[in-house]
């Protein structure tokens, strides 16, 4: 079987896996295993508290620092929805396309490294190539945060990482960060007719994203002036607001869903005191002059560094090399990659498949990106496997 029906028959095994961030990836995560054991690799698994997740880790080579982390995550999003004309979990090929949940984003790529892993296996490397395949990156790249915490407390330490996300195979060397928070306010239930009389959640969730919005507008202001993100800014959104039970009750509990993207930390920073100082110095005060018992929590969903666009890169300088690529761009979306960069690692990002066709019904994969990812896989074995100078920084 050549590389490409390889590669294919490998995504159809992936995407036969329902691996939706809210439901287990343990068969998947086994099938994985399995398949990077038989090509001689060191496969360590890390579970989450509920023991029903897993990433995959796994070394060809040396065990030495440097070398090159290949990464994805096996999670994809719901498909629930109306527009598939077909199974979303069933691999579908027609007119050089490739449909199914996940193809794109981002189990071709996944695919790509497995049909390409026998080419290192059968060669002597000389710096280590690990593989990475982590959990729930959908709903904030939890796995990786685990695993690079993992990796540090292990005293591993690669040179360079390249995450395989969807960009059409287009080098991108940078992206915003992502914060998101739920913000809860518990207030106290009553009659609509005395508002005097008790604290209502929405009124203050109300006065709270009133005063992200500002934040929003300042955010703007704050755009550094050599910023290359479109928009320049750091962004933020309210994407969810919802308490109360009735129009004449009073809203005993709200809560507010939001996020942020900076483009500095400075701006992350910024953020964050701006709200607790809005919270802890005005809101709870006052709703604690009539309730004492009443409280905002602020749950963390995730906050991920973003990938900082650097002079020296040696990972983009690579993956330029290896696909014939001019420059390296930047992209709206968050990745993993921010926290592998946080290890000291150079990073890039350079995977097949469009984001516009990520998240959508009818998710596809054109066969061609695919096969420029192989051949970029491909021309990784003379970076590993040549002892000389030229290769040091891998």
């Amino acid at each position: 079987m050549d590389r490409l029906a390889s590669a294919i028959a490998i995504l159809e095994d992936l995407v036969a896996f329902p691996t939706v961030s809210a439901a287990p990836n343990l068969e998947m995560v086994t099938y994985l295993a399995t398949r990077l054991e038989d090509m001689g690799a060191t496969v360590e698994l890390s579970h989450d508290a509920t023991g029903t997740k897993a990433n995959v880790f796994a070394t060809l080579g040396p065990e030495a620092d440097g070398g090159l982390v290949l990464s994805g995550h096996t999670d994809v999003v719901p498909a629930d929805g109306p527009g598939w004309t077909g199974d979303p979990f069933r691999l579908r090929r027609a007119q050089g396309r490739l449909y199914g949940r996940g193809t794109c984003d981002m189990k071709g790529f996944l695919a790509a490294v497995l049909a390409c892993l026998p080419e290192f296996a059968g060669r002597p490397l000389c710096r280590p190539l690990h593989v990475a395949f982590t959990y729930d990156e959908e709903v904030g790249c939890l796995g990786a945060q685990q695993l690079v915490a993992e990796l540090r407390r292990r005293g591993v330490a690669p040179a360079m990482a390249i995450v395989g996300e969807p960009t059409e195979m287009r080098v991108v060397e940078g992206h915003k960060g992502c914060n998101e928070y739920t913000t809860r306010f518990h207030g106290t239930d009553g009659h609509g007719s005395a508002p005097e009389k008790g604290v209502n959640a929405v009124e203050f969730a109300a006065r709270f994203v009133h005063r992200l919005l500002e934040i929003r507008r300042e955010l703007r202001e704050r755009a550094p002036t050599n910023s290359r993100f479109d928009p320049p800014w750091s962004t933020l959104n309210v994407g969810r607001l919802q308490g109360g039970i009735a129009r004449n009750v009073l809203a005993g509990m709200a809560e507010v869903e939001w996020e942020t993207r900076p483009v500095t930390a400075e701006d992350a920073r910024f953020v964050r005191a701006a709200v607790e100082a809005l919270c802890s110095d005005v809101l709870l005060p006052e709703m604690q002059q009539t309730a004492p018992n009443a409280r905002i929590e602020t749950e963390v969903i995730a906050e991920i560094d973003g990938l900082l666009p650097v002079r020296e890169n040696a990972a983009r300088d690579l993956a330029l090399a290896l696909t014939g690529a001019a420059t390296a761009g930047l992209v709206a979306f968050g990745t993993e990659a921010g926290l592998f960069q946080s290890m000291g690692m150079s990073v890039a990002i350079c995977g097949p498949g469009s984001i516009a066709q990520a998240h959508q019904p009818d998710e596809y994969l054109e066969v061609a990106q695919l096969q420029s990812c192989l051949a970029m896989l491909e021309g990784l074995v003379p970076h590993l496997t040549a002892p000389s100078a030229s290769a040091s920084a891998v």
